[in-house]
């Protein structure tokens, strides 16, 4: 009796294993990608963060990369959809862009703009792109292909934007360059040193 449960257990063993094996083949492994993911995660998404201070206001641009917002947007229960959609979106380029000022005053009032605070909501939204280019290591001149102005109602103690860039090689190494119509405060230039590509996945 003994021995026929030792059968049973050694062949239900095999039959469940074999069923994993089958699983997996059936459903490819998404590990490798699961680890460069992990590995931009630890390092940091938002790491490459450059702060420069004009006067009384602080300018900060951060470059995240697009795989943050894919998994953001769409999870991680199916990896191989976000790398794919990676691949397909891997020329673009997003930056985070905020403006604080240090008494934590909100910077749209007139006291800062010289405009009605609906003008500069408006500027904020739809006319800051123009004030934004990239420069690639080639030396090659990308304008901003869109802004998205997240309104907070005064609430969080900076104004923030995200800015758009289309084609860009991913291993160029960049450099976001405003100038600041909005605040009067010249150009201003973010120099990103390295690509989130280079690092060892």
């Amino acid at each position: 009796m003994k021995e026929l449960s030792k059968l049973i257990f050694v062949l239900l063993f095999f039959t469940l294993f074999s069923c994993k094996k089958d699983n997996q083949s059936a459903n490819p492994d998404d590990s490798e990608i699961r680890d460069r993911f992990f590995n931009l995660e630890k390092i940091g998404w938002k790491s490459r963060q450059y702060t420069q201070k004009v006067e009384d206001i602080g300018f900060t641009a951060t470059e995240v990369p697009i795989q943050y917002y894919l998994l953001k947007d769409l999870g991680t229960e199916n990896l191989k959809t976000v790398d794919s959609l990676y691949e397909v979106n891997k020329r673009e380029r997003i930056l985070e862009f905020t403006f604080q000022q240090e008494e934590e005053k909100d910077l749209l009032s007139k006291d800062f703009t010289g405009m009605e605070y609906t003008d500069a909501v408006k500027y904020m939204s739809f006319g800051l792109d123009k004030d934004f280019y990239v420069v690639t290591s080639k030396k090659d001149t990308i304008a901003c292909s869109g802004v998205t102005y997240e309104r907070n109602y005064k609430i969080a103690p900076y104004q923030k934007v995200i800015l758009f860039f289309s084609g860009i090689d991913p291993n160029e190494k960049i450099q976001l360059v405003y100038t600041d119509f909005l605040f009067r405060k010249g150009t201003l230039k973010f120099k990103f040193k390295d690509t989130y590509t280079q690092i060892a996945l």
